[in-house]
């Protein structure tokens, strides 16, 4: 099944000695962390602040398959892609790479709410021409 996706946003996070766990890799909550930081840069940079109060995204799911483990040192490439977007919400595709190895996917779908009645809102218009213009080739 192909599926559209745009490329939003490209970040390095490193890889901290406490990252890893009793088995010597990075813990699995550790790539949550990665995706969360991901996807905090891109949205602080389409203007919106992630905070408390008024209108903003949540996520409703969040998946990872982890392909490879990671150890450190190290620095992870987390590039978050956008799929499809419905009239409150967006589908999101990380891929987690280290030297240009892909080590794991995940994936998250993004809700705009209003955080005071807890209902979701249409995606604010100048988010939504940030995903729509350049429409990237099937993956």
């Amino acid at each position: 099944m192909e599926h559209r996706r745009k490329l939003v946003h490209v970040t390095s996070i490193p890889i901290r000695w406490g990252d890893m766990d009793a088995y010597g890799h990075v813990n699995n909550t550790v790539y949550f962390r990665f995706m969360e930081q991901a996807r905090v840069e891109w949205i602080e940079a389409m203007q919106v602040l992630v905070r408390p109060g008024g209108d903003g995204p949540v996520i409703i799911n969040a998946s990872c398959t982890f392909l490879k483990p990671m150890t450190y040192p190290g620095t992870v490439e987390v590039r978050t892609y956008v799929g499809h977007a419905g009239r409150s919400s967006v589908p999101t595709h990380v891929e987690m790479l280290i030297d240009g190895e892909l080590y794991a996917e995940g994936a998250a779908k993004v809700v705009w709410m209003n955080t005071q009645s807890g209902k979701s809102v249409p995606i604010p218009e100048h988010v939504r021409a940030s995903f729509e213009e350049d429409t990237a080739a099937p993956t």
